[in-house]
């Protein structure tokens, strides 16, 4: 397995839920880390640089490129976390709370690539991590604009494995319910984890799986991780 300790990351969502639990892991694997995030938490493992950043935002994602390369240096793990959700059904939905989703979930994530892979392409080597959901490509009532996002960003992925080929390695993990703030934060729909009724997987569990492919030698990619609570339908 590959060693991680001197290696910088820089992760978006990286305040909470599935984010924090990566950066952290990261940082006990002695990698400076990097976190950008709307909200960031009180304290802090130290190595870790918090940056305030909507990645909805363009102009947020330079101020934090410029911030990582002063603080850090080119990173070469580049997870993408930050997302949203909205649960409104398609003939009645908010299209502007469908914009804002489309343009953190997505957008975002374009964004970080075309600051961040440059720079390890550069150097021929780099690893990105992008968080989906087991909800791309499946389509449910009510969870239209969200699937369509996680769905665009499988394409976006798979794209960009083939254009940075063989040097970077791109990693999609789509975790089932986990047990996090989403659905508190999300912008319509009164979901829980509860109400759902399958149970729900850990931050810290899916952060164990994006360990499990940062840490395969070189040569090996681990392209795609499906993990979910085994008693979900879907």
């Amino acid at each position: 397995m590959q060693h991680l300790k001197g290696k910088k990351a820089v992760i978006s969502g990286g305040g909470s839920g599935i984010g924090r639990a990566i950066a952290e892991l990261l940082s006990e694997d002695g990698v400076a880390t990097a976190i950008a995030d709307l909200h960031l938490p009180p304290s802090l493992p130290s190595g870790m640089l918090p940056v305030t950043c909507d990645v909805a935002d363009p102009t947020a994602i330079d101020s934090l490129f410029s911030e990582v390369q002063q603080q850090l240096g080119a990173p070469d793990i580049l997870v993408c976390s930050a997302g949203q959700g909205v649960h409104e059904k398609l003939i009645e939905g908010d299209p502007e709370k469908w914009q804002q989703v489309i343009n953190t979930n997505l957008m975002g994530t374009l964004r970080m690539i075309r600051a961040f892979v440059p720079g390890m392409q550069e150097r021929g080597a780099g690893d990105v991590v992008i968080v989906s959901s087991v909800s791309a490509g499946q389509a449910y009532p009510y969870g239209g604009v969200y699937a369509a996002t996680k769905t665009a960003l499988a394409v976006v992925a798979e794209t960009l494995r083939q254009e940075v080929l063989p040097g970077i390695r791109v990693t999609v993990i789509a975790p089932g319910v986990t047990d996090t703030a989403f659905f508190e934060n999300t912008l319509s729909g009164s979901q829980t984890v509860e109400s759902i009724g399958y149970g729900a997987i850990t931050p810290g569990q899916v952060a164990d799986a994006v360990l499990y492919a940062l840490r395969q030698p070189p040569g090996v990619s681990i392209n795609n991780i499906t993990l979910r609570p085994t008693a979900q339908a879907f």
